[in-house]
């Protein structure tokens, strides 16, 4: 499909398609649980460095870099709205985190963390994995929003290399997520089902992100630093911890350096 083509659907349906795929990605991923019951620890943080070091690179490479020069094409000062937008999406998944109810795997019930509840262990587990997949969503909306603000090609170019790289990372974590319910007790099906589940959350902040850019058009700068604060946020409070687990913190740190190369390389062919 050209880029003339692509640009005849309106940018809210675009990030609707576009996280419906990282959505399908999560579910890819989960369906592995059909064919391991136990996953290998190495791999696991591996696949968690992963994701971790492909939201780095996404958080610089298609939101931070492209806010500041959007905000100096619009006669701002470029870092004002990096900065304020940045420290704002850390401070909202902050109180998200310390509101929503939920527990990491492998936790006993006493770690759950935000607001006391009597909510069963399972619903628990995904909300906290539901947590990771809000900024990704947030972030490809946010991309594809700003093509109703600058109808630019490389404005499209770095959204459908952020959802490239957001889907390539969401196929590991979804089997990274699944497996392990298997472990905790879960059947097949159920871990399935809400490993997938935890990625459905995607097009939901995937529309709210681009329909915040396109109606509230000033904001986008600060839009999209806001996407890549809440990212970094996860990265560094839950993604990273989970995938240094055990004596395998080689495999997390190779494998966030693979993401990392994987987006950057991505961001800078395609956007």
């Amino acid at each position: 499909m050209s880029y003339e083509q692509i640009m005849q659907y309106d940018p809210i349906l675009l990030a609707l398609f576009a996280t419906i795929l990282t959505w399908l990605a999560t579910a890819l991923g989960s369906a592995m649980v059909f064919f391991f019951k136990t996953i290998n620890q190495k791999a696991l943080n591996a696949m968690l460095g992963y994701a971790a070091g492909v939201m780095i690179a996404a958080s610089f490479w298609s939101l931070l870099n492209p806010a500041m020069e959007i905000a100096e094409a619009n006669g701002e000062i470029p870092w004002v709205p990096a900065v304020v937008g940045f420290l704002a999406g850390g401070l909202f998944l902050f109180i998200f985190d310390r509101t929503l109810p939920h527990l990491h795997l492998g936790l006993p019930m006493e770690n759950a963390e935000g607001i006391k509840t009597s909510w069963h262990r399972s619903i628990l587990l995904v909300l906290a994995i539901t947590l990771h997949n809000i900024p990704e969503g947030l972030a490809i909306g946010v991309a594809f929003g700003a093509l109703a603000v600058n109808a630019d090609p490389m404005i499209l170019s770095g959204a459908i290399a952020l959802t490239i790289g957001m889907s390539l990372q969401n196929f590991p974590e979804g089997a990274a997520v699944s497996i392990p319910l298997r472990r905790e007790g879960f059947g097949r099906f159920k871990a399935f089902w809400y490993g997938q589940m935890s990625g459905i959350v995607e097009p939901v902040a995937g529309v709210v992100g681009a329909a915040m850019v396109i109606f509230i058009t000033p904001i986008l700068p600060y839009a999209l630093a806001f996407a890549a604060g809440a990212m970094i946020f996860v990265v560094v409070e839950e993604l990273i911890p989970e995938s240094q687990t055990g004596n395998e913190t080689d495999m997390s740190t190779i494998g966030a350096m693979l993401g990392f190369a994987t987006m950057m390389l991505l961001d800078t062919a395609l956007g």
